[in-house]
């Protein structure tokens, strides 16, 4: 009851309210004044609601687009994505999605409560739908409880240590004083953009200025975001008329992308800055307990993932991604994966990316063509089983398609590595795969500084000219 309850609240209000009420309680406890935690409260309100109204009035607009640039490669794959939307309301109807909503709501503040990690992740409680995911799979195949239980929380413990270890990095980039994302399906590329970040910068890829601000420096007016969103958006809707140029209709719809990507770009940063503003008065209460000689804790609040997604580097990046993660679905041998609904979420998918490299769009194009190439094999060895699970809930399968999947929420390797490592039922391997974490955990932890310094250091030198 208690978990249905909880499911009930958070379903009713979402994050636009849970999050501002999170903050508020924060703030109160951290001693800022009513009125000013009410006014931090509000405006987060207000800035989650922005970017929900931006992103809900853009994606209906270029979503036709990318339908028809999938229709026009006549490619026909077996396993169909439906998008992350789809998979969040598999991930709430399962039983055992129920029982995480609540246990990883505990789970993840007694975590932050006994110091074990410095991210209030109850904060992002909608994107824990994620773990539920994965739980409900393995659960549907093994019957297993307590396996199914272990896994989403083994796999919440390895999110929250990545997303420590970019947590000043992400912080510092999208200019949220002390918050980051925690979304599981983003933050496990963690490791992997750190490798190709320091890959690249040794065959001196960051020498190539590809960023929004280089960019606005060197072309002026054509390279200012909104005209940058302009010309990219006219692109994609080229793309995806193809075969209708002639089309006057066509041709409204290519000018119609184009003007709304230019739209995003050029209101996405207002909105941000309204939404940043609301952690100042915490950031203050933080400096104020330092200052008065008492021991400050740093800590960073989870928050939700579309705080990011209109960020120039990151809207351009992920849109760019789009026609070549499309060509890799049907060039890749051995890929049974169509993305499709979830392409457009790719700006989300990128955010860790692109921070890692600072808003460096060449890197982050080259880096997300590789790792989300990658990620079609995992929503294609998963496909089977997510199948049957969303079957189970009463998703139907879109004619056409033998197999579905989420390329947003199942296409993330890490994640699929820990689960196919309890799906082997293998004592030794889960036994390895707990001892990793901790073992990673305190390395970490002992070194926390150190990772923070060689991030930052290594984003200077991609700034510098």
């Amino acid at each position: 009851m208690f978990f249905q309850t909880l499911r009930n609240i958070f379903d009713t209000f979402g994050p636009a309210i849970f999050v501002p009420v999170v903050l508020f309680i924060i703030a109160l406890v951290m001693k800022v004044s009513v009125k000013k935690a009410f006014n931090s409260a509000l405006l987060a309100g207000v800035g989650l609601t922005g970017f929900n109204m931006l992103i809900g009035a853009y994606i209906p607009i270029i979503v036709p687009t990318v339908q028809k640039m999938v229709q026009i490669t006549g490619i026909n794959l077996p396993v169909i994505d439906i998008g992350w939307q789809a998979s969040a309301i598999v991930g709430y109807s399962t039983k055992i999605g129920m029982i995480f909503v609540g246990l990883g709501l505990l789970f993840q503040a007694a975590l932050f409560l006994l110091k074990w990690t410095n991210i209030f992740m109850p904060g992002d409680l909608w994107n824990n739908y994620s773990y539920m995911l994965w739980g409900s799979m393995l659960y549907f195949v093994t019957n297993n409880l307590w396996l199914s239980l272990g896994c989403m929380l083994v796999m919440n413990l390895y999110t929250l240590l990545l997303a420590e270890v970019v947590e000043k990095r992400w912080s510092k980039y999208y200019g949220y004083p002390n918050c980051t994302i925690t979304a599981p399906h983003h933050i496990e590329s963690v490791p992997y953009a750190i490798a190709m970040d320091w890959v690249l910068n040794k065959l001196g890829a960051n020498k190539i200025k590809l960023d929004p601000e280089n960019l606005k420096r060197r072309l002026g007016l054509l390279g200012e975001p909104m005209f940058l969103g302009l010309m990219l958006g006219f692109l994609l809707g080229i793309l995806g008329n193809l075969k209708d140029l002639g089309n006057l209709k066509s041709w409204g719809e290519i000018a119609t992308v184009g003007i709304s990507t230019a739209a995003v770009l050029a209101i996405f940063p207002k909105v941000a800055g309204i939404f940043a503003s609301a952690f100042q008065s915490l950031t203050e209460a933080s400096r104020g307990t330092a200052k008065a000689g008492g021991k400050s804790r740093e800590w960073y609040l989870a928050i939700n993932d579309a705080a990011g997604y209109g960020e120039p580097a990151t809207l351009i990046s992920g849109i760019i991604l789009i026609p070549i993660i499309l060509a890799a679905s049907f060039l890749l041998p051995g890929n049974k994966t169509l993305p499709m609904v979830d392409l457009i979420a790719l700006p989300y998918m990128i955010e860790l990316i692109v921070c890692v490299v600072n808003g460096n769009i060449f890197n982050s194009v080259l880096s997300g063509a590789i790792w989300y190439s990658i990620a079609l094999f995992t929503c294609s060895a998963v496909a089977p089983i997510f199948t049957e699970v969303a079957l189970s809930t009463g998703v139907s399968i879109p004619a056409g398609a033998a197999l579905i999947t989420s390329f947003a929420v199942i296409g993330h390797p890490v994640m699929g590595l820990l689960f196919f490592a309890f799906l082997s039922k293998n004592l030794f391997i889960i036994g390895g795969v707990i001892v990793l974490y901790f073992i990673c955990y305190f390395v970490f932890k002992k070194n926390r500084e150190k990772v923070h310094n060689y991030l930052e250091r290594a984003n200077e030198e991609v700034v510098l000219e």
